[in-house]
C-alpha cells in the first residue's frame, strides 16, 4: 500500500482520533461496567453520573470512533484528491470530539437516553455535536467527490473501492435525514421524544454505513490474510449495492409516513434488518469458507484473530436480535454484539496499518491475545445483557432501579459485569498495543 506523504498524514490524524476516542470510553466504560455489577454497585459514590457518562460513552465509542475510521477508509481511497478539504473535516470533527469528551466535566448535564446518538441536552455538548457534525458533512461531500462511484476499477480492488463509494453516499443520506427528521418534527415535543426522531432515520443509516465499511475491512483483511482468497468482482459489488439500495429508498419513506409515526420507525428498522442481514450472510459464509480451505500468509495471525471475532460477534449480536420483546436489556446485547462486530475489525485493521503508516509493527503475540481478550469479554457481556432481559431487567438503568430481585437476575448480571471488566481489559490492551506501535523507534 502506497500512499502519499499527505495522505498518509491525514489518515494518521483520523486513526489517532479514533483511538484517543476509545481511550476516553474506555475510562467512562469502567465506570459504567462497576455501575451495573452486583454488590460493586452499591459502593460506587458517584452513581448518579451513570446516565451523564453513557451518554459520552456511547458517543465516543461509537459515533466518533466509527466516523474516524470511516475517515480512514476514505482517505486511504481517495488518495491525493481534495486533501485540503480532507484536513479541514479532520480539524472541525477533532474539535466537536473534545467538546463531547470534555463536556461532562466542565458542567454539561440533562443526560438523555435516545437511540444512535443520545445527547446531553445542553448548550456545551450539543455546540461539540454540531461542530462534530461539520466536520462528518465536510468529509462525506470530499469522499463522494473524491470517490465517484461509476468508476471504481476493475477487479477486486475495485470490488472494495466500489463499497467505500458506497458507504460515502450513504452517510450523505444519513446526513439528509437528520435534517428532514429536524424539519418534520411536529412542535411541541418533548426533549427526548424530539431527539429520539431526529436521530432515529439517520442513525439506522449510519448503521448500514459502518456495516459496509466493516465489509470492505472484511474482504480486505480476507485478502491479506489468504492470498489466493478470490470472490468475484461483480458479487463483491452486489454486497454492497444491496445495502445502498435499502439507503437510496430512505427518502421516500419520509415521502410515505410522517416522522412521529410507528410506521417511519418501523419502515427504517426494515431497511437496516433487510438490507444489511443478507449482505452480512454471504460475505461471511465466504470468508468463513475461505479460512479453512485456503492456506493462510506467514505474520497474520492477529488479523486471523480480529476477523474471526468480527464475524462470530456481529453473527451473535444478529442472532440475540431475534429475540427482542419488549424494552429490556436484550436490546442493548443485540447492539453490543453488532457494534463490537464493527470495532473488532477496525482493530484488526489498524494492526495491518500501523507500519503502513510509518509506525512499527504491533506486537503480533500481544495483538492476537488482546484480540480474543476483547472479544471474549464482549460475547459474555451480551450473553448475561441477553439472559437478564429475559428475566425482565430493563434496559438504561443502574443500581437498585434495575430490581435484581432474584438469584437469576444477580448470576446474569453478574456475567455481564465479569465479560464487561474483561472486555476493558481487552480494550487497554488494544491501545497499548497501538499507543506503543505509534511511539517512535
Amino acid at each position: 500500500m502506497n500512499l502519499e506523504p499527505r495522505v498518509v498524514r491525514l489518515v494518521k490524524g483520523w486513526l489517532i482520533l479514533g483511538v484517543a476516542c476509545l481511550l476516553m470510553a474506555g475510562v467512562l466504560a469502567i465506570l459504567l461496567v462497576v455501575s451495573r455489577t452486583p454488590y460493586i454497585q452499591n459502593v460506587i459514590p458517584w452513581i448518579d453520573f451513570f446516565h451523564t457518562a453513557l451518554v459520552v460513552h456511547v458517543d465516543l465509542s461509537v459515533l466518533i470512533w466509527f466516523v474516524a475510521f470511516a475517515g480512514v477508509l476514505w482517505s486511504m481511497y481517495s488518495g491525493d484528491a481534495m486533501v485540503a478539504p480532507g484536513f479541514a473535516a479532520l480539524g472541525f470533527a477533532g474539535a466537536g470530539a473534545l467538546v463531547i469528551a470534555l463536556s461532562p466535566f466542565i458542567g454539561a448535564k440533562n443526560p438523555l437516553q435516545n437511540n444512535y446518538i443520545p445527547v446531553l441536552d445542553d448548550p456545551i455538548f450539543l455546540t461539540g455535536l454540531v461542530i462534530f457534525f461539520v466536520g462528518f458533512i465536510l468529509l462525506a461531500l470530499r469522499s463522494v467527490i473524491a470517490l465517484p462511484i461509476l468508476k471504481a476499477p476493475e477487479g477486486y480492488d475495485g470490488g472494495l473501492r466500489f463499497g467505500v463509494s458506497s458507504a460515502a453516499i450513504v452517510a450523505l443520506l444519513a446526513i439528509v435525514s437528520f435534517y428532514l427528521s429536524i424539519r418534520s418534527i411536529p412542535a411541541g415535543v418533548k426533549p427526548l421524544s424530539y431527539y429520539e426522531m431526529v436521530f432515529w432515520a439517520g442513525g439506522h443509516l449510519l448503521q448500514l454505513m459502518h456495516t459496509m465499511m466493516m465489509l470492505v475491512v472484511w474482504f480486505f483483511l480476507a485478502r491479506v490474510i489468504m492470498r489466493d482468497f478470490a470472490f468475484n468482482r461483480m458479487l463483491l459489488i452486489a454486497v454492497f449495492a444491496l445495502v445502498l439500495a435499502a439507503a437510496l429508498f430512505s427518502p421516500m419513506v419520509f415521502l410515505m409516513y410522517s416522522t412521529d409515526s410507528t410506521a417511519h420507525r418501523d419502515m427504517f428498522t426494515d431497511l437496516m434488518e433487510y438490507g444489511v442481514g443478507p449482505s452480512v450472510v454471504v460475505s461471511a459464509l465466504v470468508i468463513v469458507a475461505g479460512l479453512m480451505r485456503n492456506e493462510k500468509a506467514p505474520g497474520t495471525g492477529h488479523l486471523q484473530a480480529a476477523l474471526i471475532s468480527s464475524i462470530a460477534l456481529f453473527a451473535a449480536g444478529g442472532l440475540i436480535g431475534f429475540l427482542i420483546e419488549g424494552v429490556n436489556v436484550i436490546i442493548p446485547a443485540h447492539y453490543h454484539g453488532v457494534i463490537v462486530g464493527v470495532t473488532l475489525a477496525y482493530m484488526g485493521f489498524t494492526y495491518y496499518l500501523l507500519p503502513h503508516l510509518g509506525y512499527r509493527e504491533p506486537s503480533f503475540r500481544l495483538a492476537r491475545i488482546q484480540t480474543y481478550v476483547y472479544g471474549s469479554g464482549q460475547f459474555l457481556h451480551i450473553l448475561g445483557l441477553a439472559l437478564a432481559g429475559g428475566y425482565g431487567v430493563q434496559r438504561k438503568v443502574a443500581g437498585a432501579a434495575q430490581g435484581l430481585d432474584s438469584l437469576k437476575k444477580l448470576l446474569s448480571m453478574g456475567l455481564m459485569g465479569i465479560g464487561g471488566m474483561v472486555a476493558v481489559i481487552g480494550g487497554v490492551l488494544f491501545l497499548v498495543v497501538t499507543i506503543s506501535a505509534m511511539k517512535k523507534t
